[in-house]
């Protein structure tokens, strides 16, 4: 049975599955492509992991900057789980093959953690608004039962809305070779294997894209306009350097991953390309999830202490 077996339909030939072929051109380099792709799963699963665990035994971390950042830890870790493991398994076998419903899975567990994402930086950004603008009113705004209020919030959205929106993308009948020029389901590569028209629909899921990234993205934006304006208006150079630090690393995961995700879903389909489709990609699934340790750890001050505290009350470290 072939890799993209059809099954007739009328005059269509319907897929039952679908064949990866972003990576068959470069069978020389796949050993090397399975080393780094392991070396990266690694290492962003064990940093995500310890910062997790970090601020689990850290009382002093035991707050909702930090409450948050575990649940994008978290979801870090099941959102390169959702990619690379499959990417693993393709770079070690000659047919890279997936089944209709296994494409339909990754591309669910993968659309609803993006889209989690999205909200939960979202109210990142406005945990960082409250504890810089009103500092005096920040334990009252950001009390334990309103932080989970937002952090259920941004699940619940990304579960709704993506849901409904790959139940569609699924209903529509593939035909063809069923060759994705991609190196998993993602949602515009498998859209184009369509063989109904899909404009209309494609104007929808823009529009919903607008909404749910643009949504999230313009209030990050409004969030640290009004965050510059009262870090201006604090007398001191430290003060402001000390304000300004609590926000850093947000601002990078931030650009890093709203930059990729406007970049690939806001496009018109006529700008897509196999070999854009295929670096942005590689960026938000891969390269973002395995810098967010690097940034929250090299760049923030608290966690660098409790990480040497931690160390240091080792007790097996004070026995050596």
């Amino acid at each position: 049975m072939s890799g993209s077996e059809p099954m007739m339909n009328g005059n269509h030939s319907l897929c039952t599955k679908f064949t990866f072929v972003a990576l068959s051109s470069l069978a020389e380099l796949q050993p090397i492509l399975f080393l780094v792709f392991l070396i990266v799963y690694l290492f962003t699963m064990g940093g995500n992991l310890i910062i997790i665990c970090l601020i689990g035994v850290t009382p002093s971390l035991h707050t909702p900057m930090y409450f948050f950042l575990v649940n994008l830890s978290f979801l870090e870790m099941c959102y390169i789980t959702s990619v690379v493991p499959q990417v693993l398994v393709h770079l070690l076998v000659e047919t890279k093959t997936i089944s209709l419903s296994g494409c339909a899975a990754q591309m669910y567990v993968f659309a609803i953690l993006g889209l989690t994402e999205c909200c939960l930086l979202a109210a990142m950004a406005y945990d960082r608004f409250v504890a810089i603008c009103y500092p005096l009113h920040y334990t009252l705004r950001m009390s334990p039962p309103v932080c989970l209020k937002l952090a259920a919030a941004s699940w619940i959205t990304g579960i709704m809305v993506e849901s409904a929106q790959i139940r569609w993308i699924f209903t529509l009948p593939f035909c063809g070779t069923g060759k994705i020029e991609h190196f998993f389901c993602d949602i515009m590569p498998v859209v184009k294997l369509a063989c109904v028209d899909t404009s209309h629909n494609e104007s929808v899921l823009f529009v919903i894209s607008m909404i749910f990234i643009m949504g999230p993205c313009l209030l990050i934006l409004c969030s640290y306009v009004c965050i510059v304006v009262t870090i201006l208006r604090i007398p001191s150079a430290a003060g402001r350097r000390k304000a300004f630090s609590t926000c850093s690393s947000h601002i990078l995961v931030v650009s890093l991953f709203f930059g990729t995700a406007l970049f690939t879903y806001l496009q018109p389909k006529t700008a897509h390309t196999p070999d854009t489709d295929k670096a942005t990609a590689l960026m938000y699934t891969v390269v973002t999830p395995s810098l967010n340790p690097v940034i929250y750890t090299l760049r923030n001050k608290e966690v660098k202490e409790a990480f040497h505290w931690l160390m240091h009350k080792n007790p097996l470290r004070q026995m050596a």
